[in-house]
Protein backbone atom coordinates (compact mmCIF):
# COMPACT_ATOMS: atom_id res chain seq x y z
CA UNK A 1 0.00 0.00 0.00
CA UNK A 2 1.54 3.25 -1.16
CA UNK A 3 1.22 6.00 1.96
CA UNK A 4 3.77 7.87 4.41
CA UNK A 5 5.08 4.52 5.86
CA UNK A 6 7.20 4.18 3.19
CA UNK A 7 9.12 6.64 4.37
CA UNK A 8 10.80 4.58 7.06
CA UNK A 9 11.49 1.73 4.35
CA UNK A 10 13.51 5.00 2.74
CA UNK A 11 15.12 5.26 5.32
CA UNK A 12 16.37 2.12 5.31
CA UNK A 13 17.60 2.41 2.21
CA UNK A 14 19.46 5.68 2.32
CA UNK A 15 21.39 4.33 5.35
CA UNK A 16 21.99 1.34 3.36
CA UNK A 17 23.27 3.44 0.49
CA UNK A 18 25.30 5.81 2.98
CA UNK A 19 26.78 2.77 4.95
CA UNK A 20 28.04 0.88 1.71
CA UNK A 21 29.54 3.88 0.02
CA UNK A 22 26.63 3.76 -2.76
CA UNK A 23 25.19 7.00 -1.73
CA UNK A 24 27.35 9.30 -3.70
CA UNK A 25 27.61 6.28 -6.47
CA UNK A 26 23.97 7.12 -7.16
CA UNK A 27 23.89 10.68 -6.88
CA UNK A 28 26.90 11.26 -9.16
CA UNK A 29 25.11 9.26 -11.66
CA UNK A 30 22.15 10.90 -11.50
CA UNK A 31 23.32 14.24 -11.49
CA UNK A 32 21.78 15.23 -8.58
CA UNK A 33 20.91 19.08 -7.83
CA UNK A 34 22.08 19.98 -4.51
CA UNK A 35 18.24 20.18 -3.05
CA UNK A 36 18.13 16.41 -3.65
CA UNK A 37 21.38 15.55 -2.38
CA UNK A 38 20.45 17.16 0.92
CA UNK A 39 17.59 15.45 0.83
CA UNK A 40 18.75 12.03 0.63
CA UNK A 41 22.23 12.61 3.24
CA UNK A 42 19.86 14.05 5.45
CA UNK A 43 17.46 10.85 5.31
CA UNK A 44 20.69 8.12 5.11
CA UNK A 45 23.86 9.67 7.39
CA UNK A 46 21.92 9.83 10.88
CA UNK A 47 20.65 6.66 10.11
CA UNK A 48 23.80 4.69 8.76
CA UNK A 49 24.12 3.00 11.52
CA UNK A 50 20.61 1.07 10.65
CA UNK A 51 22.20 0.18 7.19
CA UNK A 52 22.90 -2.94 6.01
CA UNK A 53 26.51 -3.98 5.79
CA UNK A 54 26.51 -6.04 2.77
CA UNK A 55 29.88 -7.63 1.05
CA UNK A 56 32.64 -5.25 1.04
CA UNK A 57 34.24 -7.05 -1.75
CA UNK A 58 31.78 -6.17 -4.35
CA UNK A 59 31.27 -2.33 -5.57
CA UNK A 60 29.47 0.25 -3.70
CA UNK A 61 26.06 0.01 -5.53
CA UNK A 62 26.28 -3.42 -5.99
CA UNK A 63 27.17 -4.18 -2.66
CA UNK A 64 24.22 -2.11 -1.66
CA UNK A 65 21.39 -3.52 -4.06
CA UNK A 66 22.69 -7.49 -3.22
CA UNK A 67 22.08 -6.59 0.84
CA UNK A 68 19.04 -4.65 0.63
CA UNK A 69 17.28 -8.23 -1.11
CA UNK A 70 15.59 -9.70 -4.50
CA UNK A 71 13.43 -6.45 -4.94
CA UNK A 72 16.57 -4.08 -5.14
CA UNK A 73 18.46 -6.69 -6.79
CA UNK A 74 15.85 -7.11 -10.01
CA UNK A 75 15.79 -3.40 -9.71
CA UNK A 76 19.62 -2.78 -10.24
CA UNK A 77 19.35 -5.33 -13.26
CA UNK A 78 16.46 -3.12 -15.29
CA UNK A 79 18.44 -0.13 -14.33
CA UNK A 80 21.14 -2.07 -16.06
CA UNK A 81 19.21 -1.38 -19.18
CA UNK A 82 18.23 2.27 -18.60
CA UNK A 83 22.10 3.61 -19.24
CA UNK A 84 20.49 7.61 -20.06
CA UNK A 85 18.82 7.01 -16.49
CA UNK A 86 21.91 6.11 -14.52
CA UNK A 87 24.96 6.89 -16.57
CA UNK A 88 27.29 4.19 -19.19
CA UNK A 89 29.44 3.75 -15.75
CA UNK A 90 26.79 2.48 -13.14
CA UNK A 91 24.91 0.22 -16.15
CA UNK A 92 27.88 -1.35 -16.66
CA UNK A 93 28.70 -1.62 -12.52
CA UNK A 94 24.82 -2.84 -12.63
CA UNK A 95 24.99 -5.21 -15.64
CA UNK A 96 27.31 -7.77 -13.67
CA UNK A 97 25.25 -8.08 -10.55
CA UNK A 98 25.46 -10.84 -8.59
CA UNK A 99 22.08 -12.56 -8.59
CA UNK A 100 22.79 -15.70 -6.37
CA UNK A 101 21.19 -15.86 -2.92
CA UNK A 102 21.08 -18.31 -0.77
CA UNK A 103 18.51 -21.01 -1.71
CA UNK A 104 15.43 -22.11 0.00
CA UNK A 105 14.85 -25.78 0.93
CA UNK A 106 13.92 -28.38 -0.80
CA UNK A 107 10.86 -29.19 0.90
CA UNK A 108 9.81 -25.61 0.69
CA UNK A 109 9.63 -26.31 -3.20
CA UNK A 110 8.00 -29.50 -3.39
CA UNK A 111 5.49 -28.61 -1.07
CA UNK A 112 5.06 -25.20 -4.12
CA UNK A 113 4.64 -27.96 -6.66
CA UNK A 114 2.36 -29.91 -4.78
CA UNK A 115 -0.45 -27.22 -4.09
CA UNK A 116 0.02 -25.64 -7.48
CA UNK A 117 -0.30 -28.43 -9.78
CA UNK A 118 -2.49 -30.95 -7.28
CA UNK A 119 0.32 -33.46 -7.51
CA UNK A 120 2.53 -35.47 -5.76
CA UNK A 121 5.99 -34.38 -6.66
CA UNK A 122 7.78 -37.61 -5.70
CA UNK A 123 5.19 -39.60 -7.84
CA UNK A 124 5.85 -37.25 -10.75
CA UNK A 125 9.13 -36.29 -10.42
CA UNK A 126 12.28 -38.70 -9.78
CA UNK A 127 16.11 -37.74 -8.82
CA UNK A 128 14.71 -34.19 -7.75
CA UNK A 129 18.04 -32.42 -7.24
CA UNK A 130 18.71 -29.86 -4.55
CA UNK A 131 18.76 -26.07 -6.29
CA UNK A 132 21.22 -25.93 -9.28
CA UNK A 133 20.66 -22.08 -9.33
CA UNK A 134 18.90 -19.57 -6.81
CA UNK A 135 18.11 -16.39 -8.43
CA UNK A 136 16.28 -12.96 -7.06
CA UNK A 137 12.95 -14.26 -7.71
CA UNK A 138 12.90 -18.12 -8.19
CA UNK A 139 15.51 -21.39 -7.73
CA UNK A 140 16.10 -24.11 -10.29
CA UNK A 141 15.93 -28.07 -9.36
CA UNK A 142 17.50 -30.83 -12.49
CA UNK A 143 14.74 -33.78 -11.89
CA UNK A 144 13.36 -36.50 -14.06
CA UNK A 145 9.97 -37.05 -15.42
CA UNK A 146 8.77 -40.94 -13.86
CA UNK A 147 6.52 -41.74 -16.60
CA UNK A 148 9.64 -41.39 -18.98
CA UNK A 149 12.97 -40.32 -17.39
CA UNK A 150 13.51 -37.50 -19.44
CA UNK A 151 15.68 -35.05 -17.80
CA UNK A 152 13.70 -31.17 -17.11
CA UNK A 153 14.32 -28.11 -14.77
CA UNK A 154 11.86 -26.94 -12.44
CA UNK A 155 12.05 -23.35 -11.45
CA UNK A 156 9.69 -22.48 -8.33
CA UNK A 157 9.10 -18.91 -7.33
CA UNK A 158 10.63 -17.78 -3.83
CA UNK A 159 7.98 -18.20 -0.78
CA UNK A 160 5.99 -14.95 0.29
CA UNK A 161 8.05 -13.32 -3.29
CA UNK A 162 5.26 -11.35 -4.32
CA UNK A 163 4.58 -9.40 -1.13
CA UNK A 164 7.82 -8.60 -0.41
CA UNK A 165 7.95 -6.99 -4.17
CA UNK A 166 4.84 -4.99 -3.17
CA UNK A 167 6.18 -3.64 -0.71
CA UNK A 168 9.60 -2.54 -2.16
CA UNK A 169 7.96 -1.61 -5.33
CA UNK A 170 5.04 1.16 -3.05
CA UNK A 171 8.69 2.41 -1.46
CA UNK A 172 10.30 2.58 -4.86
CA UNK A 173 7.46 5.09 -6.06
CA UNK A 174 7.68 7.03 -2.97
CA UNK A 175 11.34 7.58 -3.57
CA UNK A 176 10.26 8.36 -7.29
CA UNK A 177 7.56 11.32 -6.44
CA UNK A 178 10.49 12.93 -4.28
CA UNK A 179 13.09 13.13 -6.84
CA UNK A 180 10.44 14.59 -9.17
CA UNK A 181 9.21 17.37 -6.48
CA UNK A 182 12.60 18.23 -4.99
CA UNK A 183 14.53 17.93 -8.46
CA UNK A 184 12.18 19.34 -11.74
CA UNK A 185 15.27 18.82 -14.08
CA UNK A 186 15.28 15.14 -13.25
CA UNK A 187 11.63 14.86 -14.96
CA UNK A 188 12.97 14.38 -18.42
CA UNK A 189 14.25 11.12 -17.18
CA UNK A 190 10.63 10.02 -16.62
CA UNK A 191 11.63 8.34 -12.76
CA UNK A 192 8.02 7.66 -12.09
CA UNK A 193 7.61 5.51 -15.58
CA UNK A 194 10.91 3.98 -15.10
CA UNK A 195 8.86 2.65 -11.78
CA UNK A 196 6.14 1.66 -13.64
CA UNK A 197 8.55 -0.16 -16.31
CA UNK A 198 9.88 -2.15 -13.60
CA UNK A 199 6.69 -2.96 -12.02
CA UNK A 200 5.44 -4.56 -15.55
CA UNK A 201 8.88 -6.10 -15.79
CA UNK A 202 8.59 -7.69 -12.05
CA UNK A 203 4.85 -8.83 -12.53
CA UNK A 204 5.63 -10.75 -15.71
CA UNK A 205 8.45 -12.87 -13.88
CA UNK A 206 6.20 -12.70 -10.78
CA UNK A 207 3.70 -15.26 -12.94
CA UNK A 208 5.61 -18.09 -14.92
CA UNK A 209 2.97 -19.16 -16.73
CA UNK A 210 3.63 -15.77 -18.45
CA UNK A 211 7.06 -16.77 -18.73
CA UNK A 212 6.15 -20.32 -19.88
CA UNK A 213 3.94 -18.18 -22.95
CA UNK A 214 6.93 -16.45 -23.90
CA UNK A 215 9.14 -20.02 -24.14
CA UNK A 216 6.32 -21.52 -25.91
CA UNK A 217 6.21 -18.44 -28.55
CA UNK A 218 9.88 -17.76 -28.97
CA UNK A 219 9.78 -21.85 -29.76
CA UNK A 220 7.76 -21.15 -32.55
CA UNK A 221 9.20 -18.07 -34.22
CA UNK A 222 12.60 -20.19 -34.15
CA UNK A 223 11.55 -23.53 -34.56
CA UNK A 224 13.06 -23.39 -38.38
CA UNK A 225 15.92 -21.68 -37.40
CA UNK A 226 18.89 -24.54 -38.43
CA UNK A 227 21.81 -24.71 -35.63
CA UNK A 228 19.41 -23.07 -32.59
CA UNK A 229 16.87 -24.21 -30.49
CA UNK A 230 15.11 -23.60 -27.03
CA UNK A 231 13.66 -26.45 -24.36
CA UNK A 232 10.28 -27.33 -24.67
CA UNK A 233 7.64 -26.47 -22.33
CA UNK A 234 6.12 -29.00 -20.26
CA UNK A 235 2.36 -27.15 -20.14
CA UNK A 236 1.10 -30.10 -17.47
CA UNK A 237 4.10 -29.53 -14.67
CA UNK A 238 3.33 -25.68 -14.84
CA UNK A 239 1.72 -23.32 -13.01
CA UNK A 240 1.42 -19.75 -11.53
CA UNK A 241 4.39 -20.55 -9.41
CA UNK A 242 5.87 -23.59 -10.93
CA UNK A 243 7.57 -24.18 -14.74
CA UNK A 244 8.79 -27.31 -15.97
CA UNK A 245 11.20 -27.34 -19.72
CA UNK A 246 13.04 -29.41 -21.07
CA UNK A 247 16.34 -29.70 -19.13
CA UNK A 248 19.19 -27.56 -22.10
CA UNK A 249 21.60 -30.16 -21.96
CA UNK A 250 25.03 -28.90 -23.61
CA UNK A 251 28.46 -26.76 -22.63
CA UNK A 252 28.14 -23.11 -21.27
CA UNK A 253 29.22 -20.64 -24.16
CA UNK A 254 31.08 -19.26 -21.49
CA UNK A 255 33.50 -22.08 -21.40
CA UNK A 256 36.49 -22.05 -24.78
CA UNK A 257 38.05 -24.45 -23.63
CA UNK A 258 35.55 -27.19 -23.22
CA UNK A 259 34.12 -25.87 -26.39
CA UNK A 260 37.28 -26.37 -27.98
CA UNK A 261 38.04 -30.15 -26.64
CA UNK A 262 34.60 -30.93 -27.92
CA UNK A 263 35.26 -29.57 -31.41
CA UNK A 264 33.13 -26.86 -31.75
CA UNK A 265 33.99 -24.11 -34.17
CA UNK A 266 33.83 -21.47 -32.13
CA UNK A 267 34.56 -18.83 -35.06
CA UNK A 268 31.02 -20.56 -36.61
CA UNK A 269 29.44 -20.32 -33.27
CA UNK A 270 30.66 -16.73 -32.84
CA UNK A 271 28.91 -15.95 -36.66
CA UNK A 272 25.79 -17.84 -35.61
CA UNK A 273 24.81 -16.30 -32.78
CA UNK A 274 24.84 -12.62 -33.88
CA UNK A 275 22.88 -13.79 -36.49
CA UNK A 276 20.00 -15.24 -34.85
CA UNK A 277 19.98 -12.38 -32.39
CA UNK A 278 19.15 -10.13 -35.70
CA UNK A 279 17.00 -12.18 -37.44
CA UNK A 280 14.90 -12.80 -34.36
CA UNK A 281 14.93 -8.84 -33.81
CA UNK A 282 14.01 -7.90 -37.26
CA UNK A 283 12.16 -10.78 -38.26
CA UNK A 284 9.82 -11.52 -35.58
CA UNK A 285 10.02 -8.36 -33.39
CA UNK A 286 10.38 -10.73 -30.21
CA UNK A 287 13.70 -11.68 -29.30
CA UNK A 288 15.84 -13.02 -26.03
CA UNK A 289 16.49 -9.83 -24.11
CA UNK A 290 19.26 -11.57 -21.84
CA UNK A 291 21.62 -13.65 -24.13
CA UNK A 292 24.38 -13.70 -22.30
CA UNK A 293 26.84 -16.81 -21.70
CA UNK A 294 25.35 -18.13 -18.60
CA UNK A 295 21.71 -18.35 -20.85
CA UNK A 296 23.30 -19.88 -23.97
CA UNK A 297 24.72 -23.44 -24.00
CA UNK A 298 26.37 -25.87 -27.17
CA UNK A 299 25.04 -29.18 -27.64
CA UNK A 300 26.73 -32.11 -28.40
CA UNK A 301 25.82 -31.62 -32.38
CA UNK A 302 26.61 -27.85 -32.24
CA UNK A 303 23.29 -26.34 -32.39
CA UNK A 304 22.86 -23.31 -30.03
CA UNK A 305 20.24 -23.71 -26.97
CA UNK A 306 18.78 -20.33 -25.23
CA UNK A 307 16.93 -20.92 -22.14
CA UNK A 308 16.17 -18.53 -19.40
CA UNK A 309 12.77 -16.62 -20.73
CA UNK A 310 12.01 -13.81 -18.20
CA UNK A 311 13.21 -10.98 -20.38
CA UNK A 312 12.31 -10.59 -23.66
CA UNK A 313 12.25 -7.62 -26.11
CA UNK A 314 9.47 -7.05 -28.58
CA UNK A 315 9.43 -3.79 -31.14
CA UNK A 316 6.50 -3.31 -33.53
CA UNK A 317 7.30 -3.63 -37.26
CA UNK A 318 7.29 -0.24 -37.75
CA UNK A 319 10.06 0.13 -35.59
CA UNK A 320 11.95 -3.05 -37.26
CA UNK A 321 11.74 -1.41 -40.41
CA UNK A 322 13.33 1.51 -38.90
CA UNK A 323 16.02 0.21 -37.00
CA UNK A 324 17.09 -2.37 -39.95
CA UNK A 325 17.23 1.11 -42.27
CA UNK A 326 19.52 3.28 -39.76
CA UNK A 327 21.67 -0.21 -39.39
CA UNK A 328 21.92 -0.46 -43.55
CA UNK A 329 22.56 3.16 -43.83
CA UNK A 330 25.56 3.10 -41.32
CA UNK A 331 26.69 0.07 -43.41
CA UNK A 332 26.56 1.51 -46.30
CA UNK A 333 27.93 5.16 -44.50
CA UNK A 334 25.04 7.32 -46.17
CA UNK A 335 24.37 9.40 -43.29
CA UNK A 336 22.17 11.76 -44.99
CA UNK A 337 19.72 8.80 -45.54
CA UNK A 338 20.67 8.03 -41.51
CA UNK A 339 18.76 10.94 -40.95
CA UNK A 340 15.99 11.30 -43.19
CA UNK A 341 14.79 8.07 -41.87
CA UNK A 342 15.16 9.52 -38.16
CA UNK A 343 13.13 12.57 -38.93
CA UNK A 344 10.55 10.24 -41.30
CA UNK A 345 10.21 8.35 -37.72
CA UNK A 346 9.53 11.17 -35.82
CA UNK A 347 12.69 10.68 -33.95
CA UNK A 348 13.73 13.73 -33.74
CA UNK A 349 11.70 17.06 -33.72
CA UNK A 350 10.65 17.89 -37.45
CA UNK A 351 12.38 22.01 -36.39
CA UNK A 352 15.74 20.43 -36.76
CA UNK A 353 17.88 20.77 -39.37
CA UNK A 354 18.71 17.37 -41.29
CA UNK A 355 22.20 18.11 -42.79
CA UNK A 356 23.23 19.22 -39.60
CA UNK A 357 21.88 15.84 -37.82
CA UNK A 358 23.70 13.94 -40.74
CA UNK A 359 26.94 15.67 -40.30
CA UNK A 360 26.65 15.06 -36.86
CA UNK A 361 25.58 11.47 -37.88
CA UNK A 362 28.80 11.26 -39.91
CA UNK A 363 31.19 12.32 -36.54
CA UNK A 364 29.73 9.22 -35.09
CA UNK A 365 30.21 6.44 -37.92
CA UNK A 366 33.78 7.78 -39.69
CA UNK A 367 35.50 7.07 -36.75
CA UNK A 368 34.23 3.95 -36.23
CA UNK A 369 34.70 2.73 -40.04
CA UNK A 370 37.83 3.95 -39.58
CA UNK A 371 39.22 1.62 -36.87
CA UNK A 372 40.62 -2.03 -37.96
CA UNK A 373 37.10 -4.31 -39.02
CA UNK A 374 38.43 -6.40 -36.27
CA UNK A 375 37.47 -3.52 -33.50
CA UNK A 376 34.59 -1.99 -35.38
CA UNK A 377 31.72 -2.21 -32.54
CA UNK A 378 27.67 -2.25 -33.42
CA UNK A 379 26.91 -1.81 -29.51
CA UNK A 380 29.51 1.40 -29.33
CA UNK A 381 27.93 2.76 -32.92
CA UNK A 382 24.33 2.44 -30.92
CA UNK A 383 26.20 4.42 -27.93
CA UNK A 384 27.26 6.73 -29.85
CA UNK A 385 24.19 7.63 -32.10
CA UNK A 386 21.74 7.78 -28.55
CA UNK A 387 24.05 10.54 -27.73
CA UNK A 388 24.19 12.30 -31.37
CA UNK A 389 20.11 12.08 -30.92
CA UNK A 390 19.97 12.83 -27.53
CA UNK A 391 21.37 16.00 -28.20
CA UNK A 392 19.09 16.71 -31.20
CA UNK A 393 15.70 16.24 -28.95
CA UNK A 394 15.44 12.44 -29.81
CA UNK A 395 12.85 11.00 -26.64
CA UNK A 396 13.93 8.27 -24.88
CA UNK A 397 12.60 4.73 -26.49
CA UNK A 398 12.40 2.14 -23.93
CA UNK A 399 12.23 -0.64 -26.76
CA UNK A 400 15.76 0.45 -28.80
CA UNK A 401 17.27 0.44 -25.38
CA UNK A 402 16.74 -2.93 -24.40
CA UNK A 403 17.66 -3.61 -28.03
CA UNK A 404 20.86 -1.67 -27.76
CA UNK A 405 21.59 -3.75 -24.53
CA UNK A 406 20.97 -6.94 -25.93
CA UNK A 407 23.06 -5.79 -29.14
CA UNK A 408 25.77 -5.34 -26.78
CA UNK A 409 25.86 -8.36 -24.71
CA UNK A 410 25.64 -10.46 -27.76
CA UNK A 411 28.23 -8.88 -29.26
CA UNK A 412 30.36 -9.14 -26.38
CA UNK A 413 29.49 -13.10 -25.98
CA UNK A 414 30.98 -13.56 -30.09
CA UNK A 415 33.68 -11.85 -29.45
CA UNK A 416 34.73 -14.02 -26.27
CA UNK A 417 33.79 -16.64 -29.02
CA UNK A 418 36.06 -15.00 -32.17
CA UNK A 419 38.08 -12.23 -31.19
CA UNK A 420 38.87 -11.32 -34.53
CA UNK A 421 35.31 -11.29 -35.82
CA UNK A 422 34.20 -8.25 -38.51
CA UNK A 423 31.08 -7.15 -36.94
CA UNK A 424 29.35 -5.40 -40.30
CA UNK A 425 30.25 -8.78 -42.37
CA UNK A 426 28.15 -10.88 -40.18
CA UNK A 427 25.76 -8.48 -39.69
CA UNK A 428 25.41 -7.40 -43.05
CA UNK A 429 23.42 -10.60 -44.86
CA UNK A 430 20.40 -10.40 -42.58
CA UNK A 431 20.23 -6.67 -42.36
CA UNK A 432 20.07 -6.34 -46.38
CA UNK A 433 17.79 -9.47 -46.71
CA UNK A 434 15.28 -8.13 -44.15
CA UNK A 435 15.29 -4.74 -46.15
CA UNK A 436 14.55 -6.52 -49.20
CA UNK A 437 12.01 -8.83 -47.89
CA UNK A 438 10.29 -5.84 -46.05
CA UNK A 439 10.80 -2.68 -47.65
CA UNK A 440 10.85 -3.43 -51.35
CA UNK A 441 7.83 -3.23 -53.33
CA UNK A 442 6.85 -7.05 -52.08
CA UNK A 443 6.00 -5.20 -49.04
CA UNK A 444 4.15 -2.27 -50.07
CA UNK A 445 1.58 -5.07 -52.09
CA UNK A 446 1.85 -6.80 -48.46
CA UNK A 447 0.81 -3.89 -46.68
CA UNK A 448 -1.84 -2.18 -48.68
CA UNK A 449 -3.19 -5.73 -48.70
CA UNK A 450 -3.61 -5.75 -44.62
CA UNK A 451 -4.75 -2.02 -45.01
CA UNK A 452 -7.35 -3.28 -47.01
CA UNK A 453 -8.46 -6.14 -45.15
CA UNK A 454 -8.52 -4.07 -41.90
CA UNK A 455 -11.02 -1.35 -43.39
CA UNK A 456 -13.38 -4.34 -44.39
CA UNK A 457 -13.45 -5.74 -41.19
CA UNK A 458 -13.77 -2.45 -39.48
CA UNK A 459 -16.42 -0.77 -42.51
CA UNK A 460 -19.79 -0.81 -40.96
CA UNK A 461 -17.95 1.21 -37.43
CA UNK A 462 -15.48 3.30 -39.36
CA UNK A 463 -17.87 6.53 -39.23
CA UNK A 464 -18.76 5.92 -35.66
CA UNK A 465 -14.81 5.42 -34.69
CA UNK A 466 -13.65 9.02 -36.65
CA UNK A 467 -16.72 10.82 -34.80
CA UNK A 468 -15.50 9.35 -31.59
CA UNK A 469 -12.08 10.41 -32.12
CA UNK A 470 -12.78 13.92 -33.33
CA UNK A 471 -14.66 14.13 -30.05
CA UNK A 472 -12.33 13.24 -27.79
CA UNK A 473 -9.33 15.52 -29.31
CA UNK A 474 -11.85 18.44 -28.77
CA UNK A 475 -12.14 17.82 -25.49
CA UNK A 476 -9.61 18.70 -22.85
CA UNK A 477 -8.14 16.27 -20.70
CA UNK A 478 -9.06 15.81 -17.20
CA UNK A 479 -6.27 16.59 -14.82
CA UNK A 480 -4.63 14.37 -12.82
CA UNK A 481 -5.34 13.32 -9.70
CA UNK A 482 -2.52 13.96 -6.82
CA UNK A 483 -2.23 12.61 -2.95
CA UNK A 484 -2.59 15.81 -0.88
CA UNK A 485 -0.67 14.13 1.16
CA UNK A 486 2.38 13.56 -0.26
CA UNK A 487 4.20 17.26 -0.45
CA UNK A 488 3.77 17.56 3.11
CA UNK A 489 4.91 13.88 4.00
CA UNK A 490 8.15 14.70 2.34
CA UNK A 491 8.67 17.92 3.89
CA UNK A 492 7.81 16.94 7.21
CA UNK A 493 9.83 13.40 6.90
CA UNK A 494 12.86 16.07 5.38
CA UNK A 495 12.64 18.16 8.40
CA UNK A 496 12.53 15.03 10.91
CA UNK A 497 16.19 13.89 9.26
CA UNK A 498 17.76 16.94 9.29
CA UNK A 499 16.42 17.45 12.74
CA UNK A 500 18.01 14.33 14.10
CA UNK A 501 21.22 15.12 12.10
CA UNK A 502 21.43 18.26 13.50
CA UNK A 503 20.62 16.80 17.08
CA UNK A 504 23.59 14.04 16.36
CA UNK A 505 26.19 16.58 15.26
CA UNK A 506 25.07 18.78 18.38
CA UNK A 507 25.74 15.77 20.62
CA UNK A 508 28.92 14.99 19.13
CA UNK A 509 30.14 18.15 20.16
CA UNK A 510 29.60 17.94 23.53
Amino acid sequence: MRGPHNIWRLIRTGATLERTGAMRVVLDAFDAPPSLRAAARALGWPFKWLGYKGDPAMPPATRALTALGPAYIKFGQVLSTRPDVVGDELADQLRVLQDKLPPFPIEVAKATLARELGVDPDGVFMDFSPPVAAASIAQVHKARLAVNGEAVAVKVLRPRIESAFRRDIDAFYLAARMIEILSPSSRRLRPMDVIAHFEGVVKGELDLRLESSAASEFTDNTRGDKGFRTPKVVWPLSAKRVMTLGWAEGIPMGDNAALDAAGHDRKALSERVLQLFLLHALRDGYFHGDMHQGNLKVAPNGDIIAYDFGIMGQIDEYTRRVYAEILFGFIRRDYKRVAEVHFEAGYVPADRDVDEFARALRSVGEPIFGMDATRISMGRLLNYLFEVTERFGMETRTELLLLQRTMVVVEGVARSLNPQMNIWEVAQPVVEDYIKNSIGPRAVASDLARTAKVLTRFGPRLPGLVEAALIRQASPPPPRPRAPWIRPALWAAFGGALGASLAVGAGSLF
